[in-house]
């Protein structure tokens, strides 16, 4: 039985406000070591910390208070000028709001959290008694400037066994609904006649990524603030729509009566206007309702940057910028786990050590930047580092040494491809296993993560000045634009962010290259994929389209057999089936049932399919259009 039985909704208040609270705390004591004189900095520490022991003694949570307390009795001789703050108190102070944290995720649980260790109280005790041994030792700052700041970091991967999980994941509330393909789907089922499903693939729904060694990752927030404003404006088009609805009820009570009058057709067609508008406008205002900034989930990071520079005897200073870039809440929770790899990439492979830097004239502290802004229809996120940055033919080697691909394939690839082969499983540039990194365990995680969200991840690096990663993101998930395309007498939707654009095929213009057929745009060589192919379907007709594509890593043409258009749909799971490379199906506007395809998923399980595409197009003539 809970300790908490009968205050649930009380502990739920109390979590969702104290976990923010903390981690602005630990936002502002990461600023507090670039600024100790701060005095206004200090008294916002301390009241924040106030409020959290204030609440952990209305619900007699005495662990909490035991620790807060004495953490807060800290702050106040900082504030007042009796201690000196040193990177020896911060850490001891950091280690108490990590066990604070900690003590959220176990009454999270609705269990009472345990006494704090005698090893943690007797170092806070130490410390308020003036007792630490003071030694010079590296510092990490934290930034937040303006969105107008130039952004500019790197990759590879840890592991996690030395840090406080909580640092990366604080929320300690209940599980809301899972993204579990690339693109979000909503909680009622599509039941999909057989027909139309791909007979290549029927598999059983993947089990989620697991968690690096180590990582504890809290359930995400099912709450969301939403402001008051924009309840009204979604409040105000639910009345107009209701308005419209009763002209419409009019009209086809005319229309049934006989009254086919040239006005009342009018009428009729301003009225169905007026209504996709409306509609257009409430989906709009809805998808708003979804939308918080991302710096809720930016303010967890300068506190694991510098709890990890510190570690590693690094002078890293983390800079935030965008922090008011808003994002869908579901693929905020969703990139945590992405973010705090590429964060600690940064600051363990990206940038090097003050001595380091000292000796090829760089100044002793690096930068790592972390930033997000709106760009169209997409965010942007960007990590950039100005470390010493990568060396594809040193990436090229370890790849060929792990085994991860053979020396004629390395030997083909680009700078840039060479770039990539960090997002290979198993791929590392470590020769030695520590605690924070070297298992090449992460980056394909990245990767496949960003995937999930339908989203991009590129690279880019310039040896001795440092790696950039950018992320685009579409806004929301909930709603999907896809382009429908037709093949073998059945509509399919590709999303619509992976289109660059749309080619006639002129088989003449198809050339074999290895056995396999591209085609050359603009100068560059292309590989061609039919649809029917990638199916494994019996082709009807010879294409006569080809849509250009951009996945994660690769271009290619799509060659289908025609168009339906352009839509926005809302994806709905298949019941009781998770064919491979169908990330859920759609309702078109006759009714019908359309298949959104999953393109990285089906281009990765269909590693033939080329082959089978060129034999088609090779017997092109055989096909009837």
């Amino acid at each position: 039985m809970s300790d908490f039985a009968g205050m649930e909704d009380l502990m739920q208040d109390f979590l969702l406000e104290s976990t923010e609270l903390l981690s602005d705390v630990d936002n502002k004591l990461c600023e507090l070591e670039k600024r100790p004189n701060d005095k206004a900095l200090l008294n916002d520490i301390f009241r924040g910390f106030h409020t959290i022991k204030g609440g952990a003694g209305f619900l007699n949570v005495s662990a909490m208070v035991t620790i807060c307390h004495r953490t807060e009795n800290l702050f106040d001789k900082l504030r007042n000028g009796e201690l000196p703050l040193s990177s020896e108190l911060m850490d001891v102070i950091l280690d108490a709001t990590g066990v604070v944290r900690d003590m959220f995720t176990t009454l999270s649980q609705g269990l009472s959290p345990a006494v704090p260790t005698p090893e943690l109280l007797a170092a806070l005790d130490s410390a308020l008694a003036g007792n630490l041994v003071l030694k010079s030792s590296p510092v990490v700052t934290a930034a937040v400037l303006p969105p107008s700041v130039d952004v500019l970091p790197s990759g590879e991967t840890p592991d996690w066994s030395v840090l406080h999980a909580a640092v990366a994941n604080p929320s300690p509330v209940p599980v809301i609904q899972e993204v579990r393909s690339s693109v979000v789907v909503s909680s009622e089922p599509v039941v999909v006649p057989p027909a139309i499903v791909p007979a290549v693939v029927a598999k059983p729904t993947p089990a989620k990524v697991p968690q690096q060694q180590g990582m504890a990752s809290a359930p995400p927030e099912n709450t969301i603030r939403i402001d008051t404003q924009r309840l009204d404006q979604v409040l105000n088009l639910s009345g107009e729509i209701g308005l419209t609805k009763n002209r419409l009820t009019t009209l086809r009570t005319e229309i049934l009566q006989g009254n086919m009058e040239t006005h009342t057709l009018r009428s009729l067609d301003e009225a169905i206007s007026q209504l996709d508008l409306l509609v257009s406008d409430l989906q709009n205002a809805v998808m708003k309702t979804r939308m918080q900034p991302i710096g809720r989930l930016f303010q967890k990071y300068p506190r694991l940057a510098r709890d990890l520079a510190r570690q590693l005897g690094k002078e890293v200073e983390l800079v935030i910028t965008g922090e008011e870039t808003e994002l869908d809440k579901t693929m905020i929770e969703d990139l945590n786990d992405p973010l705090v790899h590429l964060v600690r990439n940064a600051v363990d492979h990206g940038v090097e050590s003050s001595e380091e830097r000292i000796s090829v004239g760089k100044k002793p502290q690096s930068l790592v930047r972390l930033s997000a802004e709106q760009v169209g229809d997409h965010i942007v996120i960007e990590i950039a580092d100005d470390g010493k940055g990568m060396n594809p033919e040193t990436l090229r080697r370890k790849a060929i040494e792990k085994g991860l691909i053979d020396a004629e394939t390395a030997n083909g690839l680009d700078e840039k491809q060479c770039l990539q082969l960090i997002f290979l499983p198993g791929f590392s540039t470590k020769d030695q296993i520590s605690n924070v990194s070297g298992r090449g365990v992460g980056m394909d995680v990245v990767r496949t993560n960003i995937q999930k969200l339908n989203g991009r991840i590129d690279i880019n690096s310039v040896q001795g000045e440092g790696t950039k990663i950018s992320i685009s993101l579409p806004l929301t998930l909930a709603i999907l634009p896809v382009l429908v395309v037709r093949a073998c007498n059945q509509p399919f939707a590709v999303p619509l962010a992976m289109v660059r654009e749309i080619i006639p095929i002129d088989v003449s213009a198809i050339q074999e290259v290895s056995g396999r057929p591209t085609i050359v745009v603009r100068d560059e060589i292309l590989p061609l994929k039919t649809l029917a192919g990638l199916l494994v379907w019996e082709p009807t007709q010879k294409p006569q389209f080809g849509v250009l594509m951009q996945s994660a890593e690769r271009s290619f043409i799509l060659a289908v057999d025609s168009f339906v258009g352009r839509d926005d749909v809302v994806i709905k799971p298949l019941q009781n089936i998770r064919p491979k490379g169908v990330a859920g199906a759609t309702l078109s506007g006759d009714g019908s049932v359309v298949l959104v395809l999953d393109m990285e998923d089906l281009l990765s399980s269909q590693a033939d399919a080329t082959s089978g595409g060129a034999m088609m197009l090779r017997n092109a003539d055989n096909y009837s259009y």
